[in-house]
């Protein structure tokens, strides 16, 4: 690759030692052992290039890793520079950089070479690799296969490309006295076949998440109603608009928050968390994984804008008397009577220990229909 032979390299440094008073001798022996630096320092930079093209190519000059190769006499080195300027030897940086630097030297070689105009042939490649370097590895194939066709199989979701489906064949084995099958379309007998490609689409569809600079993370699908539809309803009344550049993302679980929270502040985008002030949401308002994240100023509790004589209200008690004029016109459940004598509980235990068949979601589900009906109570 680098254009000279181990041969050529152990001869340049075959130089025997000079006599002292023999100058000529002397600058013979300093020329050829130069002439040996002079081209593994030009090797050096070509390497680093061409290394920090498909391991690193969107880190700036003065932070990328610079591989050095070292002579002294007949012993050959490689070694590997950080941005502190400490070097460490080729085989003991992680195995992940030292497959991908040895596989794309190899086949750069031999592709030119030995292998110009052949199909190359990968099994499983970059097993080793962290899986945003395989969806980085991808622009190496791409790379590759200008002067060669390359075949690559993968179970790995994030060695597939979205925007490379019509690339994509799907090879399974249901029977094996039929043999192998590989499909022309996108379609297979055993779903475990398609596996990758849901996972590598289901990770593009969540990338949708970072989307918005603002966003507000909420517990479940059900608080996101309550608060979209209050949202619409205040606009369309005409006393105050939410601001359309926050998204809401509904979390699934109180639980779930603390991950939301810590994946949307790792790429850098402003994050705010409203939590029910009851156990599940204390718990969750209160892990330091959370409070490190956000910061108690971006961590909303229903108990700071909720009535002080309910003990732990939940985001159904912002909205306490809309939703029982929800559920007796809905639903015929009337609970004003214990809700104006036990001020202290929470408006989903009222109609829970009233109606022991009574479910909350379907509550839950009515309330947007039902708010617009009800705007007088709002």
């Amino acid at each position: 690759m680098l254009g000279f032979s181990a041969h050529e390299l152990a001869d340049l440094g075959d130089a025997c030692d000079p006599d002292d008073n023999d100058p000529e001798a002397f600058g013979r022996y300093r020329s050829q052992l130069d002439e040996r630096n002079i081209k593994l320092n030009a090797a050096s930079v070509r390497l680093t290039e061409d290394i920090r093209s498909v391991w690193n190519p969107d880190s700036a000059r003065d932070e990328a890793d610079t591989v050095l190769i070292e002579a002294d006499g007949q012993y050959l080195r490689v070694v590997v520079q950080d941005e502190l300027g400490v070097k460490i030897d080729f085989d003991q940086r992680s195995e992940g950089f030292q497959w991908l630097v040895s596989f794309f030297v190899v086949f750069s070689a031999e592709a030119a070479d030995a292998y110009d105009n052949a199909v190359l042939l990968l099994d499983e490649p970059g097993l080793s690799l962290h899986g945003l370097k395989q969806r980085e590895f991808r622009h190496t194939v791409s790379r590759l296969a200008e002067a060669n066709q390359m075949l690559y199989t993968t179970h790995s979701p994030f060695l597939v490309g979205p925007d490379e489906l019509d690339l994509v064949r799907v090879v399974e084995m249901t029977d094996r006295e039929i043999g192998t099958k590989m499909h022309t379309t996108i379609t297979a007998n055993d779903p475990a076949a398609l596996l990758p490609l849901q996972e590598a689409l289901g990770y593009d569809l969540a990338q949708s998440l970072f989307a918005h600079q603002r966003n507000l993370i909420l517990e479940g699908l059900t608080d996101y109603w309550y608060v979209d539809a209050t949202a619409h309803l205040l606009s369309e009344a005409g006393m105050i608009d939410l601001d359309e550049r926050i998204a809401l993302i509904p979390a699934r679980g109180a639980g779930r928050v603390v991950y939301y929270a810590t994946i949307l502040h790792a790429n850098n985008l402003k994050v705010a968390a409203l939590l029910d002030s009851d156990n599940t949401g204390q718990a969750t308002a209160t892990q330091d994984n959370l409070v490190d994240t956000l910061g108690n100023n971006r961590i909303l509790r229903t108990k700071d804008v909720c009535a002080d004589t309910i003990s732990k209200p939940e985001i159904e008690d912002l909205l306490r008397s809309t939703l029982m004029a929800v559920a007796k016109s809905e639903y015929g459940c009337d609970v004003s009577e214990t809700a104006s004598g036990q001020p202290n509980r929470s408006i989903v235990q009222i109609f829970l220990k009233k109606y022991k068949t009574f479910r909350s979601i379907i509550l839950q589900k009515r309330t947007i229909a039902g708010l617009e009906k009800t705007k007088r109570h709002s």
